[in-house]
């Protein structure tokens, strides 16, 4: 059973990432880096085929675990916040 952290995401409320235990958040791709900004530990879980997640299916999860390694969860809905660059309106 994969092991992960779960970290909340600052630049966007209700997204998190799931991170293989083991793996440093400092491994992971820049732009993902810079899309999620700052990380908060929020739990350390076992994934299972029986355990149940509350907005994401587990299998997905666990698959995205054992490749890359990461799986990053959207906002419910697509209520994703748009961040506008300085100057931009």
């Amino acid at each position: 059973m994969p092991a992960c952290v779960v970290y909340r995401c600052s630049k966007q409320q209700e997204m998190y990432l799931y991170l293989r235990a083991g793996l440093a958040p400092e491994t992971l791709p820049e732009p993902l880096l810079v899309r999620t900004g700052r990380l908060t530990e929020v739990m350390r879980i076992e994934l299972s085929p029986q355990r149940r997640l509350a907005r994401v299916d587990v299998n997905r999860v666990i698959e995205q675990l054992a490749g890359p390694g990461f799986y990053l969860q959207m906002p419910p809905n697509g209520q994703i916040q748009v961040q506008l660059n300085e100057g931009e309106y």
